[in-house]
């Protein structure tokens, strides 16, 4: 599966979906603003990721606006938070090669880079 969930008013994933071509690699893009991420797809994501608190975005501005970050949070609160408010998930979320890749630092990126490139390596032989 290639799968991008991201935010399509966030400057930052659309950069990187420019930068790996995203829409020319094949890879279905799921806008999590328009189309909220269900809670099986979350499972899913979590599943590849580790935990629900790898998926989950202390940036977001709700995040500080909640107090959030003054109360000791569970795995089962991560995973309400990303359900109730789209903005908690860390973004872009990619899934390709069987691999997950969560977020937009640039090691992750180059890492999904390179995945891309490495799948096309061994499709083109």
């Amino acid at each position: 599966m290639k799968k991008i969930y991201y935010l399509s008013t966030c400057s930052t994933c659309n950069r990187i979906l420019q930068e790996i071509q995203a829409e020319k690699k094949g890879f279905e893009l799921q806008d999590i603003k328009t189309e909220k991420i269900t809670p099986a797809q979350l499972d899913e994501l979590k599943e590849k990721a580790g935990s629900y608190e790898a998926l989950f975005s202390r940036r977001a501005i709700k995040y500080k606006e909640m107090g959030l970050k003054d109360k000791p949070l569970t795995e089962k609160d991560y995973r309400r938070l990303i359900l109730e408010e789209y903005t908690f998930l860390k973004r872009p979320v990619a899934l390709t090669g069987g691999k997950i890749f969560v977020g937009s630092d640039a090691k992750t990126v180059e890492g999904l880079k390179a995945a891309i490139t490495d799948k096309a390596a061994i499709t083109n032989k």
